[in-house]
């Protein structure tokens, strides 16, 4: 993979200018990367388009055997994606090698579903002019995708929209992330030596008005978005096919009274403050019951201060960098907004550049940014509720709806949380940051459309076709 190159028509060309990526800890330059032109991600679209049928014709083999050649070329190459993601995107590295092992995960699943994602046989013999009729179901790619990545899970979050559209037979143009493009342009190499068609993958770093020139083109059937609410939402209102949208959220936990306190606090920990709470299902708020609030806060204060932070090539560092400085200056804002307002700091806020420290809360005013917004930073707020149900109808009382955790003992409160959050997930004796790569993942409300998961993105990405046969 050269630096100045982009992979376009199954080649790897040069731009006409290029982009520097610089490490969010130290600001080294890291590489300098091409930036497709207006016509250069014309010709990818056209490209797209002309190879779609031969794309949706080929033979399930041959694509099962591209996905199996990607997962194993991720396997035999983990150390230099792990090394990708931790300077460029400042990931810690045990993190780092955690998303490799995921991204393999993805491939070996899309794979394995290619063995029961086909359609259906549905009787419509119901009455005398139907007598003799049978139907069959089934799903064809619905087109051309243009899947847009974050920085935060720059090869995992492309793999949920690379592995689904391969494994179809959908042609998909994958736009990276300018901060840490590197993982899917590698990720592309290794499609080249799988022997994926030409047209099944291209993959373009490109500024923002040809990403909406991507996104926005007539010619794409489906649009993949993983980014911000503003972003997300601005690109449904133009693009004109269908829409798949994960926006992130400000996601809660609620701890009962009969939670294992020393357990809750230790994930909630890691799940507010790990990789510097650049995630968008890290622990942003917590609501803990007053009957063990004390002695929740006292736990979880503890641990907060033995947050490793630091250098992210480190084993040790939890906690790493902000991603870069007007991210630094905007999370540091809100917190002293809160505190101007009236809550406290019981852990942080200090800040050396993009390294801030874990931050923990207290009596945070409802109407603080940090209190409504996606934080996306190492910051947690912590307040007390009267009750189970109190706590439940606080986490609702939110603009987002990603995922929730729920630390409890009480089957009870489990299915009660279950039934009545408003999320796309329910986590239990977990933090909400937890993910498997099989489940249908997603929000409702202002945390987006549709659903990720593998089997989910594939359906996603197909349309249902019925065929209807007078057989006597």
């Amino acid at each position: 993979m050269d630096d100045g190159r982009l992979f376009l028509k199954g080649e790897w060309v040069q731009g006409k200018t290029t982009a520097d990526v610089r490490s969010p800890w130290d600001g080294r330059l890291l590489r300098r990367v091409a930036q497709a032109t207006p016509a250069q991600a014309a010709a990818a679209l056209d490209f797209a388009t002309e190879g779609r049928p031969r794309l949706q014709a080929q033979a399930t083999g041959t694509r099962r055997a591209v996905l199996e050649g990607i997962a194993a070329g991720l396997v035999s190459r983990a150390g230099e994606f792990e090394e990708l993601i931790c300077q460029e995107a400042g990931k810690p590295r045990t993190l780092a090698r955690a998303e490799v092992r995921r991204a393999v995960e993805v491939f070996r699943l899309a794979a394995a579903e290619l063995s029961r994602f086909g359609g259906s046989i549905l009787p419509v013999d119901f009455d005398a002019a139907s007598a003799g009729l049978e139907c069959e179901v089934r799903r064809f790619p619905a087109g051309v995708v243009v899947g847009i990545v974050p920085f935060n899970f720059p090869l995992n979050l492309g793999a949920h929209k690379v592995a689904p559209a391969l494994a179809v037979g959908a042609p998909i143009i994958i736009k990276p992330p300018p901060q840490a493009p590197g993982a899917q342009l590698l990720l592309a190499e290794l499609a080249q030596a799988a022997g994926a068609d030409p047209a099944a993958l291209q993959v373009l770093p490109c500024d923002n008005s040809v990403a909406e020139q991507l996104a926005t083109s007539a010619k794409v059937r489906v649009l993949s978005f993983t980014g911000s609410a503003r972003v997300g939402w601005q690109l449904k209102q133009k693009a004109p096919g269908r829409v798949l949208l994960e926006l992130g959220g400000n996601a809660a936990v609620l701890v009962a009274a009969d939670a294992d306190l020393d357990w809750a606090a230790e994930r909630c920990v890691a799940g507010g403050f790990g990789y510097a709470g650049q995630v968008c299902i890290k622990v942003q708020r917590a609501y803990v019951e007053r009957a063990v609030y004390e002695r929740f806060l006292e736990r979880f204060v503890a641990e907060a201060r033995g947050v490793r932070t630091g250098d992210p090539s480190l084993e040790t560092t939890l906690c790493g960098p902000v991603i870069d400085d007007a991210s630094a200056e905007r999370i540091t804002a809100w917190v002293e907004e809160a505190l101007a307002g009236g809550a406290r700091a019981l852990v942080g806020p200090q800040r050396q550049g993009r390294l801030l420290a874990p931050t923990v809360l207290v009596e945070v005013p409802p109407a603080a940014r940090v209190a409504r917004e996606e934080v996306f930073g190492p910051v947690v707020a912590v307040w007390p509720v009267d009750s189970f149900e109190a706590g439940l109808e606080a986490i609702n009382h939110s603009a987002y709806g990603l995922q929730a955790g729920v630390f409890t003992q009480s089957l009870r409160n489990v299915r009660t949380a279950f039934h009545q959050l408003e999320v796309g997930g329910v986590v239990v004796n977990e933090a909400p940051n937890f993910r498997s790569d099989n489940y249908p993942y997603g929000g409702v409300k202002g945390s987006g459309l549709g659903r990720e998961g593998v089997r989910s993105a594939m359906e996603e990405l197909t349309e249902e076709r019925v065929l209807v046969t007078r057989v006597r």
